[in-house]
């Protein structure tokens, strides 16, 4: 069960709101409306006090940090928006723990220049360190879940702070306890042991990553190697932010990779083989007892959807079919309308029905 603090607010100075705030520039998609109102916290005290303060008025509620993992209507949130600007990176021997508005990427770098490892093939994700065990953020064959302990977060159920260790979080592949009921818990500190490897990084759990470095599955590389490596395999991709490529402008991937049922899996393969020939195996990785999962970006190249696709202002990164991306002028309907082409096509083909990483503000897909 999460541990309860005790909490005593220190007084702060009335919050710096701002009104009618465009959200566009502080997502990596560059879009979504106006903010009715913008309040930037700076501290876990004003984060909290932010947060206690829009649920006893009964005002819509928006937690925004990094931006990169939201679709925001292009009619904006009718409501307050608090943008957690926290810092606080610390660490004492291999225990990490970081304010949830550090900067994610800059934490990895640190870490790995520290000689510790567990996290250096995170290394090029955007957005904040409070965000990453919402999504239980993962690639390259690491997951936070996999090296974070604790979560320092305030229950608006509860109004206390309260910590909860990683079983408490509920972890499973791109979900968690945060993820699930979004509305409760607002990530404040999050904390990590890592590993005192003598500047080696962890064993290589991803096939591509370990072919480049020319090494085995398993083994270890220099940390900083790992993510060197990875941050070249990123950039190629389009998945590491470049103001100047518009491949960027996204939200990385926007579809979660199909986990499939015994049942689902065999029926999928069948429309496989029909659609591609039986000699075609779509990808399959083991995903615990009777769970199969498959390539987002697989399905969506054979359904028709080439790196490149689409002729409006929203198209499919020329980098990688799995981001969908701004070329500059879209709108988030434009967004839409193009991932809802993508889903229902690849539904269409196979059976499969992709669900979105990003989370939808104020919009549906």
């Amino acid at each position: 069960m999460p541990r309860v603090r005790a909490r005593t607010l220190v007084p702060v100075q009335e919050f710096h709101a701002e009104l009618g705030v465009p959200l566009a520039p502080l997502t990596t998609f560059r879009l979504g409306g106006p903010a009715a109102r913008l309040v930037t916290a700076t501290t876990d005290d004003e984060v909290v006090r932010a947060v206690r303060e829009a649920d006893e008025s009964g005002t819509p509620l928006l937690l925004l940090a990094g931006g990169s993992n939201l679709v925001i209507a292009d009619e904006g949130f009718e409501g307050t928006v608090v943008r957690i600007a926290t810092r606080g990176f610390a660490l004492d021997g291999t225990r990490l723990e970081l304010a949830a508005g550090e900067n994610w990427s800059e934490a990895v770098a640190r870490t790995v220049e520290a000689g510790l490892a567990g996290i250096e093939c995170l290394a090029g994700i955007p957005g904040s360190a409070g965000a990453t065990p919402v999504q239980n953020v993962g690639a390259y064959g690491q997951e936070v879940s996999a090296t974070l302990t604790e979560v320092v977060a305030y229950d608006r159920r509860s109004g206390e702070t309260v910590t909860l260790d990683n079983a408490d979080c509920g972890f499973s592949y791109r979900h968690s306890r945060f993820k699930a009921d979004p509305s409760r818990y607002v990530v404040l500190r999050v904390r990590f042991e890592l590993e005192d490897a003598d500047g080696l990084s962890a064993p290589l759990r991803y096939a591509e990553t370990a072919r480049l470095l020319g090494v085995e599955v398993g083994e270890r590389v220099p940390a900083a190697t790992a993510r060197e490596t990875v941050l070249k395999l990123r950039a190629g991709k389009g998945m590491v932010l470049d103001p100047e490529d518009h491949d960027t402008w996204s939200a990385g991937s926007f579809f979660t990779n199909p986990i499939l049922d015994d049942a689902d899996f065999a029926a999928f393969t069948a429309r496989v083989h029909e659609r591609l020939g039986a000699d075609v195996a779509p990808p399959a990785f083991a995903a615990g007892e009777g769970r199969t999962k498959t390539s987002a970006a697989w399905l969506i190249d054979r359904a028709g959807f080439a790196k490149g696709y689409g002729e409006g202002p929203a198209r499919i990164s020329t980098k990688h079919t799995l981001a969908l991306t701004n070329r500059g002028a879209a709108t988030t309907a434009d967004l839409l309308a193009l991932a809802r082409e993508v889903r229902d096509g690849v539904h269409e083909a196979f059976g499969v029905t992709l669900v979105n990483e990003p989370v939808t503000v104020g919009c549906a897909l």
